[in-house]
């Protein structure tokens, strides 16, 4: 499948070189300048716990490229607190490593670990820069791992409610500080919009940046060096946030659902509402080029990447006219 995809890709590319666009089959001049975008590599998240070199030399032979490093919370315990000696998370940060270089899977991002107590928007000033402190030295350690990105939730749920414009200062001026711990280890940081389907969640709020609105709003405010990662669970018709954020976004999790609920179906599943012909032109309107990272349910690797090819293979033929087959 990916040879004919860029064996397509270079016909096209020659008609296109020579004036000439594909429409139904036939040659025209009428969109000299559109182009078909290359697909994006393929990458899952993957919890650190779950990280071997039989699951990532697997991964690789079916075509994925990449890895988001996810399950940090297990150095946590329930209140927030290592749960574990420095010793053993390097230990265990070193052997990912060696796993990584052994297998070839290219490391993309780490998911930092989020909890009630790990929140980085937390009022409480003192409990906020302790917060703060243990992302900080989290950090330290994962730079044997030469992440590209470093990912970051705002909040957790906002309890007791009516507090938000406060959490969003407090969120504020901690993505300020970590943003220069992360550019320290060489990383870039993210931060992920929130499901939030409505502003309450029972006697609680959803988290921030729950809306288009929101996440733009809060992004003006963020230093220019943080970027946007966008779930396209955690909100409906996700290509309007995508839009939104323009050259500010970096990262992508990629999983289908209606924007209600912590779903994260297989985007091939037809479980979701995802428009994913929507999400692919958007992606491509805004420029984005790094990895297509799944944060779904799946059954095996391949799947992943013969779902991308599917979602790749519908994108070119509704918008370009064009099939890949």
């Amino acid at each position: 499948m990916t040879k004919n995809i860029n064996q397509c890709i270079l016909t096209l590319s020659i008609l296109l070189f020579s004036g000439y666009t594909v429409n139904n089959g036939i040659m025209s001049q009428e969109n000299i300048y559109k182009r078909v975008p290359e697909p994006l590599k393929v990458g899952y998240s993957v919890p650190i716990n779950d990280v071997s070199t039989e699951k990532l030399n697997h991964a690789k032979s079916v075509g994925i490229d990449y890895i988001e490093l996810s399950g940090i919370n297990k150095f946590f315990d329930d209140s927030g607190d290592f749960v574990v000696s420095d010793i053993v998370i390097k230990e265990k940060i070193v052997k990912t490593k060696e796993i990584l270089d052994e297998t070839g899977l290219k490391l993309w991002s780490v998911h930092m670990p989020f909890s009630r107590h790990l929140d980085i928007s937390i009022v409480d000033e003192k409990k906020r820069e302790a917060v703060v402190a243990k992302h900080t030295k989290l950090l330290q350690v994962l730079e044997i791992l030469k992440p590209e990105i470093i990912l970051f939730h705002p909040s957790y749920y906002l309890d007791p409610p009516n507090r938000r414009d406060t959490r969003k200062s407090q969120m504020l001026k901690s993505a300020a500080k970590l943003d220069k711990a992360v550019q320290a280890i060489g990383a870039t940081m993210v931060i992920e919009n929130m499901l939030g389907p409505k502003l309450m969640k029972g006697d609680r709020e959803w988290p921030l940046m729950r809306t288009v609105e929101e996440t733009v709003s809060l992004f003006r405010r963020l230093p220019d060096s943080i970027y946007s990662a966008i779930d396209m669970n955690h909100i409906s018709d996700p290509e309007k946030l995508i839009r939104a954020m323009g050259d500010r976004l970096k990262s992508v999790h990629i999983s289908d659902g209606r924007g209600k609920a912590e779903d994260h179906y297989f985007p091939c599943s037809d479980k979701g509402e995802n428009d994913w012909v929507e999400i692919l032109s958007a992606l491509d309107e805004v420029g984005y080029d790094n990895p297509f990272i799944y944060e779904s349910a799946y059954e095996d690797e391949k799947d992943l990447v013969e779902c991308y090819q599917l979602l790749y293979d519908k994108f070119v033929a509704e918008k370009y006219q064009l099939s890949v087959k």
